[in-house]
Parts: C-alpha cells; structure tokens; sequence
C-alpha cells in the first residue's frame, strides 16, 4: 500500500538526483588533458540549467578527440581505412578535421579505434544531439538521453588513452641491433592493438627480413625470433593476407625447411595451399627415411628432429605423408634388440637422441597421430618383426599408452 501512494513528482527527483551522482562519477573518468581544459567545470555548470547544451558540448569534445586520436594512429592507416570503406578522401591531416560526425565515427572503427558496440553507441549518441539540436514540442531530452551521451562519451572516448600505434621503424630499430633482441612487454603491447595495416606492414618486414640472406645472421635471427613472439597477437585477417603473398613465391620456388620454419613462426605454415604442404612433407619423410632410425644414425637425429620440430612438427604434415611420418617415428622410438657385448645390460638398442624426440613430437600431435598409430604399427611389417622381442613390444606398448586415450 505504501508504494501505492508514493508521490510521482519525488519519485522523478529522487531519479533525477541519483542520474546526476552518476553523472558526476563519470566525469572523473575523464582523462586529465581534458580535465586541464575545464571541460568538466563546464559541462557541470550547464548540466543543472541546460543539459541540452551539456551533453552537446560533452559530445563535441568526444568528436574532437577522436580526431585527434586518428592524426596520432597514423594518416597512413586512416588512408587504407578510407581506401577499403569508400569514405571520403584524405591527403594530409586538415582533411580529418574537415570530416563530418558521422564519417569521423566510421573511419575511428574502421581504424580499429573504437570497437563494433562503441561504435554502435556512438552512432546512437549522435541520433540523439541531432533531436537536441531541434529540440521543440516534439522531442524533449530525457534524463535517460543524457545519461546515455554522458555515459557513452566518457567511457567509449574521453576516458580512454590515444592508441599509440607502433611504428615499422620502432621495430627497424629493434632487430637491426648487433646483439640477440627480445620485444618487451611495451613494444608487444602496442603491436596488439595495432591495426591490421600496421601489423601486416611490420610482419611482412619481419619475414623478408629473416628469409633474405643477404641481411646479418644476427637481424635475421631477431625478426625470426620477433615473429614467433608477435605471432599469437596478430590478427587472423594479417596472417592470411600476409600467407597469399607468401604462398605464391613459394609456390615458384618451392618450401624449403627455413622458409617453413619462418612460416610456422610466423603463424602462416597452415594457410599455405595444401599442395605445397604435400610436396614438402613427402620431401622431408623421404629425407627421414635416407638417414634412417636405427640406433646407429644417432648423431643425425638431433638436428633432423628438432627441425621437423620448428615446423610445427606433425601438425601441418599433409594427410598422404603422415602414416610414413608416425611409422618412421615410432620406428626411432621402439628400436630393435640389442646383440652383442651390451645386450646384458642394456635390451634393446635405439637412438638415445632420436627416440625422446620422436615421441615428444608424437606426442605434440597427439589429436592427430592418435587416431592412426595403433594401425599403423600392427600393420608395419617392420614394427612387427621388432616387436616379436618382448622389451620391444613393450616400448611400442608404452607409445601407444601414452598417445591412444583408454
């Protein structure tokens, strides 16, 4: 009963007292360059007299802003943006400051400046200022319409942090020192939240770098080293344009080894089509299977393995060659029966280098290999020969305990 008799004129001022607290707590989010200009102090004056008005200057300040933050990421980043968007024309950065509300909203999204659902809200905000800038008997701003245009312009805008866009000479400088290099936290920072034109921009760099050996070991090993670091923070969309343009010269030329190693680093071993794939795992099998997984290759395994092991191991291999690559694998790893002097102490002779790393790669493609490897050892004629001396049937059955889920 006592709801029932609440006075509706309280009920609006309470709401409009506890609008305005949120008010207040949203303007000091706003960033200190701003707060400096005595936007706030403005704003805040007008709000209680004329919030029309107030939440027009708030937006202004938020459009103005963007403008800015747009010349800071770069005139040649707003350019690809206005290319790929049909957007008007920008040729030097009094172009940006001609740009009207509603395009200076797309090119910051399309920039990567403003996510989708900011820039849903912002476009809503701007709807809104036009019905204030006509306000009559027709439309009259709520406490809601200025709640929203507060809410949105602090937090979507002015509380947030020009994007510093890395540059491709900051990176230039980076890997082109004489000494072994690592990103830091800062560099990796702003290269993930660059837009995919700078990003492909430097990758493209990183790789023709570390591919062309014309350039100093040591630069080379730090864009290697750098792609695999920036790898996981690049967007898909970069990895696949960047994986086209790669594609095609090695389609020429075919995949060499370092040239996959690079591409697995660089994240675009897997958009490579997948005949050349085909042609480059039959290649490596085949030079598996010239040096060989007996014992006595030993001193060849280690390099040969950790290469496939740099190309992402079985991951990537094409479909045609992976039996022959799980059977060579499990061939190093079981090993054949010991004879001689040493076969009292030690019963079956594999390589001590190859075999530990044959099952960890395996092991790494484990959803891959899984499905396969029971059949592909019960089938190989090999494997089977071996396995009719025990201690070999048991390293083979302790392969397939560790990969084949029970």
């Amino acid at each position: 009963m006592a709801s029932e008799n609440k006075n509706p004129i309280m009920i609006a001022a309470n709401k409009e007292m506890a609008v305005a607290s949120d008010v207040q707590g949203l303007l000091l989010q706003i960033r200190p360059e701003w707060q400096s200009k005595k936007l706030v102090q403005r704003v805040a004056k007008l709000l209680p007299v004329d919030p029309s008005s107030a939440c027009q200057r708030l937006f202004n300040a938020a459009i103005h802003d963007i403008k800015k933050k747009i010349l800071v990421a770069g005139i040649d980043i707003a350019q690809e943006a206005v290319a790929t968007n049909r957007l008007p024309q920008i040729n030097r950065p009094e172009d940006i400051e001609d740009y009207n509300v509603s395009k200076t909203i797309d090119l910051a999204y399309y920039m990567g400046l403003l996510s989708r659902p900011e820039w849903r809200r912002l476009t809503r905000v701007y709807d809104i200022r036009r019905d204030l800038e006509h306000e009559d008997d027709e439309y009259e701003a709520t406490i809601e319409d200025c709640f929203y245009i507060f809410k949105t312009s602090i937090e979507a805008v002015l509380a947030k942090d020009p994007i510093e866009v890395i540059r491709l000479l900051d990176i230039k400088e980076i890997v082109e020192q004489p000494t072994a290099v690592t990103l830091d936290h800062t560099v990796k920072e702003e290269y993930g939240v660059a837009p995919a034109v700078r990003q492909a921009e430097i990758y493209k760099f990183l790789i023709s770098t570390a591919l062309n050996d014309k350039h100093p070991d040591i630069v080379r090993q730090n864009c290697y080293i750098s792609l695999g670091t920036l790898s996981s923070l690049t967007k898909d969309q970069v990895k696949i344009e960047v994986s086209r343009l790669y594609s095609d010269k090695v389609k020429r030329k075919g995949l060499d080894v370092f040239t996959a190693r690079v591409s697995f680093a660089a994240g675009i071993l897997p958009y490579f089509k997948k005949s050349i794939l085909k042609t480059f795992f039959s290649s490596y099998l085949e030079h598996m299977k010239s040096i060989g997984h007996d014992f006595r290759k030993n001193d060849k395994h280690g390099n040969l393995l950790r290469e496939l092991r740099e190309i992402g191991g079985l991951d990537y291999c094409h479909d045609d060659a992976l039996p022959g690559m799980i059977e060579w694998l499990s061939q190093c790893y079981i090993g054949e029966q010991s004879f001689g002097r040493y076969s009292e102490g030690r019963k079956v002779f594999y390589s001590n280098v190859g075999a530990p790393l044959s099952k960890e790669i395996l092991m790494d493609s484990k959803r891959k290999v899984a499905p396969l490897i029971r059949k592909i050892i019960s089938k190989s004629k090999e494997i089977q020969m071996d396995c009719k001396w025990k201690y070999c049937q048991r390293r083979a059955q302790d392969l397939l305990d560790a990969i084949v889920p029970e």
